[in-house]
């Protein structure tokens, strides 16, 4: 094994039901005196961002809603946010809402002050040394989902429309300056928002624990982030006003971020394409194809699938583990096919030759090239494992 590795982690994060309170200390904190809150349509409409306005304006921090954001964000939605926040003078961004809103938010930040082209920062070698770190505005994270851990991260996905492909635009500076993680903003999620954000989590935990590089920092958190999925997915999606719960699980959603810098895999590799070209829910996606994919990687990972089983209190095999998931699936109601999920006749041999260029395709312990991505994408159009 290389033991080398260059390690990062994570942001000031006040956590804790009610901390939302804090909103305005934390955009000063930031530097910001004139955020820009950036938010999706239906949050917008919600008193959470009302509030968050009136504290913000009672405070005297001017503020601005920009809410023009879809569920997987495209190119138009980073340009027309950016407009507003230089027409409105704005020196910071508030992202405020699920994953779309704060890679949204992010990379609108990012980009306020830049002259090259979005896709001039994807996440390809060192590109981002290509940015005017004078031009990035500093971010506040308010995270009202539990799941992607974007609240944490440095990295923005969106949707370049021209060639339906989902791009990771990174940056160091993209990381929040200060992230507040209250679980009373997540009461609300609906069911299958829950359970999508909730296996999202959990895919980030899981493929970065199986992910071949030397990051025992990861490893350790990701493994007590399937811990809490395990303890806590079930009672929230029981019990959606199970505030404990759901404090465990906004910690989980911010552990599989921190820990997939390490790595991502297959998961999200097939995942990405689907999204993209289908508009599916990213998490849900994930945990649909999540079976298929431990089975393609099994030989290199089952070692390893053993250790988590017995961590997870389950006979420690790698056969125990997937039996795990199929139930914790079936339990949760997600779909087992993509035809379930209403993805009936998706175009294969196209999504086939996306996968292994994802950015994410790297990070498996087993090579993803066309023909195996061709088989794990039929695999779960016929439920075959």
């Amino acid at each position: 094994m290389n033991l080398r590795g260059n390690w990062n982690y994570p942001t000031s994060i006040k956590f804790g039901a009610g901390r939302i309170a804090e909103l305005a200390d934390a955009a000063k904190a930031a530097g910001i005196a004139r955020p820009l809150i950036v938010t999706d349509p239906f949050l917008a409409t919600q008193p959470m961002i009302a509030a968050a306005k009136a504290q913000l304006d009672a405070a005297g921090l001017p503020c601005a809603i920009f809410s023009d954001v879809k569920p997987n964000p495209v190119a138009a939605n980073v340009e027309a946010g950016i407009t507003v926040l230089r027409k409105g003078k704005h020196d910071g961004v508030i992202a405020f809402g699920g994953g779309s809103a704060l890679d949204a938010g992010k990379v609108i930040a990012f980009m306020a002050g830049q002259t090259r082209p979005m896709w001039d920062f994807e996440d390809v070698g060192d590109w981002w040394t290509r940015a005017d770190p004078k031009g990035i505005f500093p971010i506040v994270a308010v995270p009202t989902t539990a799941g992607t851990g974007s609240e944490v991260g440095r990295a923005g996905v969106i949707t370049d429309e021209t060639t339906h492909t989902k791009k990771v635009i990174f940056h160091p500076l993209m990381m929040p300056k200060i992230t507040i993680c209250d679980p009373e903003l997540t009461v609300g999620m609906p069911a299958f928002i829950t359970v999508g954000t909730g296996m999202d989590a959990f895919a980030h935990c899981l493929e970065a624990y199986c992910g071949p590089f030397y990051h025992p920092l990861a490893d350790g958190i990701a493994l007590e982030g399937m811990r809490l999925v395990k303890e806590n997915l079930p009672r929230v999606a029981k019990d959606g006003k199970d505030i404990e719960a759901r404090a465990q699980m906004m910690s989980a959603a911010a552990m599989g971020a921190t820990a997939f810098q390490k790595a991502l895999g297959a998961i999200h590799a097939l995942s990405h394409p689907v999204g993209s070209l289908y508009n599916t829910h990213h998490g849900m996606t994930n945990a649909v194809f999540m079976p298929y994919v431990l089975e393609f990687n099994r030989k290199a990972i089952e070692e390893k699938m053993a250790r988590v089983a017995a961590y997870l209190g389950l006979r420690p095999s790698y056969g125990a583990f997937l039996d795990f998931v199929m139930q914790l699936r079936a339990d949760l109601g997600v779909p087992h096919t993509l035809p379930e999920f209403g993805v009936k006749d998706p175009d294969i041999a196209l999504m086939a030759t996306m996968s292994p260029n994802d950015p994410t395709a790297g990070g498996n312990p087993v090579p993803l090239d066309e023909a195996a991505a061709r088989s794990l994408f039929e695999k779960a159009m016929t439920g075959k494992l």
